[in-house]
């Protein structure tokens, strides 16, 4: 991890911390039970990004006006946030058309953010299909 990552990870409140260390963990995971190509894992306007060949970014961040969230950003130019809706509207909480909201005090639903991380790292290739290939 790039020390200005790991700085940004550290400024968080511990429960933040703590959620979001666990999605930049489903991301690793994903990345390499697909294969997919080098992850560039850098900061994006002042936060925590990810990124592959062929996908689509996902940002992990979190606001002090809403202190018990944390957020998993998707480039709201995209059909993911209306793909994930679709899915998951029973199970997610969303913000606009950008990003899925995560309460710290509720478990991580692992299985569902982790198809909806998927879908954004191999974006390119399923951007075509209706509701990505789902």
């Amino acid at each position: 991890m790039l020390p200005a990552v790991q700085e940004k990870f550290d400024s968080y409140p511990k429960p933040i911390k703590t959620h979001l260390m666990e999605v930049r963990a489903l991301v690793m995971d994903i990345i390499h039970e697909n294969n997919l190509s080098k992850c560039e894992e850098a900061l994006k306007w002042g936060e925590p990004s990810y990124i592959v060949k062929g996908g689509s970014t996902v940002r992990l961040g979190w606001k002090p006006k809403h202190p018990g969230q944390c957020f998993v950003f998707f480039n709201c130019k995209t059909k993911l946030i209306d793909t994930f809706r679709e899915l998951y509207s029973s199970t997610l909480e969303f913000q606009g058309n950008r990003a899925i909201v995560l309460s710290v005090n509720e478990p991580l639903p692992h299985s569902t953010l982790r198809h909806c991380i998927e879908l954004s790292l191999t974006y390119k290739s399923i951007k075509h299909l209706p509701l990505l290939g789902v």
